[in-house]
C-alpha cells in the first residue's frame, strides 16, 4: 500500500471523479446498515448536486490514482426538502447548518484514521465558508434483529460521541432507497446527530 493522500475538492473540479464515485458508493453502501442495491446512472445523478454547488466539498483518499474513499458535505441549504424538514419543523436556519452527508471507504483501508480526517476536513471546509452554527449528518435506523446485519458489527455511535457528534432522535426524516433481495424501493427511517459549532 502506498501512502494515501487526502485532498479536497469542489464543484466542477469533481468531474473527472464521479465514475470511481459512484463505483465505490455503491460497493460500499451494499454493506449493513445501508444494503443499498444502486444504480451508477442513480449514483451519477446523485452526485450532479455536488458537482453544480460550489459550496459543498468532496473528501478523497487517494491510493497513487485511485480513490478509495470519500466524503461528501454541502450547507444544509442546498440539499433535499427530506433533509431540510425536520431542521426547519425545529427552528433552525438552514444557513446556519452544514451537512455531512456521507463517507465510503473501501474495507481494505479502514482502520487508518481516514474516517477521523474525513471528518476534520469536512469541518475545516464548513469553518472557511463561515456562518454555520451546526454541524450535522444522518444515519440509517436497522432493527437490531436484521436478518442482514453481521453479528461482528460495531455501530459507529462512540467514534461519533468523540468527534463531538451526538444524537438528536427529535430531527429523523425518511429516505428511499432498494435494499438488497427487495423488488421496490422502501422509505428508510434516518436520525440526525448533530454538533453544535462554539
Amino acid at each position: 500500500m502506498t501512502q494515501i493522500r487526502i485532498e479536497r475538492c469542489s464543484g466542477k473540479a469533481l468531474e473527472r471523479y464521479i465514475p470511481e464515485l459512484a463505483r465505490l458508493r455503491i460497493e460500499v453502501f451494499r454493506e449493513f446498515p445501508y444494503l443499498y442495491d444502486g444504480t451508477y446512472e442513480y449514483e451519477e445523478k446523485y452526485l450532479q448536486t455536488y458537482l453544480n454547488c460550489e459550496q459543498s466539498v468532496i473528501v478523497l483518499a487517494l491510493d497513487g490514482d485511485s480513490v478509495v474513499g470519500a466524503s461528501t458535505a454541502i450547507p444544509m441549504q442546498f440539499e433535499t426538502e427530506e433533509m431540510q424538514k425536520p431542521f426547519l419543523d425545529h427552528g433552525y436556519v438552514l444557513e446556519e447548518v452544514f451537512y455531512c452527508s456521507e463517507s465510503v471507504l473501501n474495507k481494505n483501508y479502514r482502520g487508518l484514521g481516514i474516517g477521523v480526517r474525513f471528518f476534520e476536513e469536512r469541518e475545516a471546509h464548513a469553518a472557511e465558508l463561515g456562518g454555520f452554527r451546526h454541524i450535522t449528518f444522518c444515519c440509517v435506523e436497522r432493527p437490531v434483529d436484521h436478518p442482514r446485519r453481521p453479528a461482528d458489527y460495531v455501530p459507529l455511535d462512540k467514534f461519533w460521541n468523540k468527534r463531538g457528534y451526538f444524537k438528536h432522535a427529535e430531527l429523523h426524516t425518511s429516505y428511499l432507497w432498494k435494499d438488497l433481495d427487495d423488488d421496490e424501493e422502501t422509505a428508510k427511517p434516518m436520525t440526525f446527530w448533530l454538533k453544535d459549532e462554539r
